[in-house]
């Protein structure tokens, strides 16, 4: 386990947050593929860009996961469009290089562990 995929995704985590997306971009790979409604994810930077401009997302991470470059995070998203209303979900990350490489969304943690092959025992502890 790599302390560095953590501090990547926690960076991560604070580029959106504070909407800087010099600093998110420089943590992305240049063919970062990111959720999105539908079953067509989107890949690039232009799309990062693009999306954090627009999405109004605000994650406050909570336990995380780690094994093999792949971070999974517990989260609360607050989103812009209904800020009274938090999502609880987990988004799995991939970290190559010490930068984000794939950006998955996933309804429950159950999910996350399903789709990536981690589970409890994976949990990060400082």
């Amino acid at each position: 386990m790599s302390t560095s995929e953590i501090a990547t995704v926690l960076a991560w985590h604070d580029a959106v947050n504070s909407n800087d997306i010099d600093t998110l971009v420089e943590l992305s790979s240049d063919d970062i593929v990111l959720p999105t409604d539908d079953d067509d994810p989107d890949q690039g930077l232009d799309e990062l860009r693009e999306w954090a401009t627009s999405a109004g997302v605000t994650f406050e991470p909570g336990r995380m996961f780690v094994h093999s470059g792949i971070v999974v995070v517990e989260e609360r998203s607050t989103w812009a469009s209904d800020p009274n209303t938090p999502i609880e979900e987990a988004i799995a990350f991939r970290v190559v290089d010490d930068q984000v490489v794939t950006v998955v969304r996933h309804p429950n943690l159950e999910d996350a562990f399903d789709a990536t092959g981690l589970s409890e025992a994976d949990l990060y502890e400082e």
